[in-house]
């Protein structure tokens, strides 16, 4: 099962936005037409899906928000599909969805974090289909930071074209902005000095492979499935190894280093070549960008 990568995106083709997990309260919908409007504005159509309902923890039955998602990714007028944000219970899709029809249709780019990364790994690990882990549709109207990328600008890459991201030695140590009281908001408040930092030594490293991960909060609990199967992924298309990236969002270091522990237990960790842990923040979860595989 070789990589897919979707083709570019080019003004005019059409950007699907439907909520897997959470929907769009009310109260938030005036910060999604600015976001709407920004992906309008890079010059495609977007198409706004019946899942979008905020009223709830999700925004449609688990089967109606598959159905949905399934038909954006195989429909081969829609290029990209990217919800407004994560939420909670993603997980609940994974047996609905249609993987076979997923893997023999066009490959279409999916784009999240947080709980999306319950749909962006299995996708990539099942489908072959390269994902961009990246910021969220109510993100999207945030100026990126210096030395970070969009995932409109990844999405719009040429084949074959390089890019950099650099961290920019800040982030946001509490709070978030108001979407209700500041739907157009655009400067993302990064109030506190930070950098990566190793574990294990210090000093420059250099890695290369195939990239694979997302957040450790919903990424251990499809851990020892068979849509976290990620050896079986490296024994096909990186036997060198995996690099690993994982993310927490929220929980704190207890609960990540027992998801970290259950991880291993479970397998996920067999091939790959280096895990690389982090910490982070989801703005506009009620809770720059990185491809699974580019």
């Amino acid at each position: 099962m070789a990589v897919r990568y979707p083709r570019p995106l080019r003004p005019g083709d059409r950007v699907g936005v439907t909520s897997p997990s959470s929907g769009v309260p009310e109260k938030m919908r005036a910060r999604l037409e600015v976001a709407l409007g920004d992906v309008r504005a890079r010059g495609y159509e977007v198409v706004v899906g019946r899942c979008m309902d905020g009223s709830g923890h999700v925004s449609a039955p688990a089967a109606d928000r598959a159905a949905e998602l399934t038909e954006m990714l195989t429909d081969p007028t829609i290029r990209a599909v990217v919800p407004p944000w994560g939420g909670e219970t993603a997980i609940d899709l994974i047996p609905h969805l249609d993987w076979g029809r997923l893997r023999d249709a066009e490959p279409t780019w999916l784009v999240g974090f947080s709980d999306t990364s319950t749909l962006l790994t299995p996708l990539t690990l099942l489908t072959g289909t390269a994902t961009v882990h990246g910021n969220n549709l109510m993100d999207t109207p945030y100026r990126a930071p210096d030395g970070l990328l969009s995932w409109l600008d990844v999405v719009a890459a040429p084949p074959g074209h390089r890019f950099t991201q650099t961290p920019p030695g800040r982030h946001r140590a509490t709070g978030w902005d108001d979407y209700a009281v500041h739907p157009d908001v655009r400067e993302f408040t990064l109030d506190s000095a930070g950098s990566w930092t190793r574990l294990d030594a210090t000093g420059d490293v250099t890695a290369e492979g195939r990239l694979i991960g997302g957040c450790i909060e919903t990424l251990c609990n499809l851990a020892g499935t068979p849509y976290l199967d990620a050896s079986a992924f490296a024994r096909a298309e990186s036997p060198e190894g995996l690099l690993v990236y994982l993310e927490a969002g929220g929980d704190d270091a207890f609960a990540i280093c027992r998801n970290l522990h259950g991880m291993r237990l479970a397998g996920f960790f067999d091939r790959p070549g280096c895990a690389v842990p982090c910490r982070g923040r989801g703005q506009g979860e009620h809770g720059p960008a990185e491809g699974n595989d580019r």
